[in-house]
């Protein structure tokens, strides 16, 4: 398969244009296959709170008077009535994404190193309200983000002066994006950061600059259709698949790219039902005017950006931290042989991962 076929076949698919899915329809048997007592999909997740190990709390609390479910990880030993402060770190999912993955498992991990982490679902997301369901707007994206600070500034036992904020995929980029603007976010990170705005205007690898017009004109067809009841989603998991018809279509894929490990993760390993991988067409008049890029020079905090060696997504880490000319105390960490979605999950790059965060966050919280 050549390498201009490729790149034409995964800007079609990321870019959502290939393939529109209904957010009823069932993707995979994995789904029915949960029993973790609260839906956690991730290797070694929780399973019920014991004395003097990491907790899970399952939150609730409002964003713009809309309910946004979280999990809230309190470290082994949390001392619920002392006088202790803890540091805390937010942790924004990836697109189309939920907590009880990669966002839950990375909270669980900082929860381990001794902070208070928090993984929400996004509004219109997930267990979070919001309707239509899977409206994807960055606007709303950034304020869950500020709306995890804000709650976590409500908990006596967190040092409101020592919070910092993990972005993951597209939570990544609107992490950046909130830390641009809201300062109580001490040190920012992300995890393979994926900037929505760029991809869903260029296309992916910017391989479908031509492509604009059209994709504005079909968000616009898309949201003249909402007002009559009638609601266009985009996705890049083939909808009412099978196990067997999604290995199928991971095959026909080249290894390490971020659509073929997508069916992967979200259709097959780490299944949630919560998490879809699409969002609604009219979306794209938000996303296309999106660009994280844009203020990059407004991060004056401490900066931290980890990405695989071998993403396809890496030049929307690297382009962002170029940009990042506000802050001095920047580290950009690549993974050795790991390529995006790899690093949600294989436990050699998620270790890696874990422990520059837990050096980053130590030294600037």
């Amino acid at each position: 398969m050549g390498k201009g076929f490729t790149k034409k076949l995964i800007t079609a698919l990321m870019i959502g244009g290939l393939m529109t899915m209904g957010v009823s329809g069932q993707i995979s048997e994995a789904a029915a296959n949960i029993t973790n007592p609260y839906g956690l999909v991730y290797g070694n997740a929780i399973t019920h709170n014991e004395a003097g190990k990491v907790n899970i709390r399952p939150v609730e609390y409002k964003v713009e008077g809309i309910k946004v479910s979280a999990n809230l990880y309190l470290p082994a030993g949390y001392e619920e009535n002392g006088s202790k402060k803890y540091a805390a770190v937010t942790v924004a999912h990836p697109n189309g994404g939920s907590k009880e993955q990669v966002a839950g498992l990375y909270a669980q991990r900082l929860a381990e190193l001794g902070y208070i982490a928090i993984a929400a679902d996004a509004r219109y997301q997930g267990a979070s309200g919001g309707e239509p369901r899977l409206r994807d707007y960055p606007s709303n994206r950034i304020e869950d983000i500020s709306g995890m600070l804000d709650y976590l500034s409500t908990l006596k036992n967190v040092d409101t002066s020592r919070i910092g904020s993990l972005g993951i995929c597209g939570g990544g980029g609107y992490t950046l994006a909130a830390a641009q603007i809201d300062k109580r976010i001490k040190a920012v990170a992300t995890l393979s950061m994926f900037n929505s705005g760029r991809v869903r205007r260029n296309g992916f690898l910017d391989a479908d600059i031509k492509g604009i017009q059209a994709r504005l004109e079909k968000a616009a067809v898309a949201r003249n259709k909402e007002l009559t009841g009638e609601i266009v989603y985009e996705g890049f998991l083939p909808p009412n698949s099978t196990d067997e018809q999604l290995r199928a279509k991971m095959a026909e894929l080249p290894e390490n790219t971020l659509y073929r490990d997508g069916i992967e993760y979200y259709g097959l390993s780490h299944r949630h039902p919560n998490a879809t991988g699409s969002y609604t067409t009219e979306s794209f008049m938000k996303l296309m005017a999106f660009d994280v890029e844009d203020r990059m020079d407004l991060i004056n905090q401490p900066l931290l950006m980890i990405a695989g060696e071998k993403a396809d997504t890496l030049y929307m880490t690297e382009d962002a931290y170029a940009k990042a000319s506000g802050t001095e105390n920047k580290e950009l960490y690549m993974i050795e042989g790991a390529s995006h979605i790899r690093t949600y999950w294989v436990p050699e790059y998620v270790d890696k991962a874990v422990n520059t965060l837990g050096d980053f966050f130590r030294r600037n919280l």
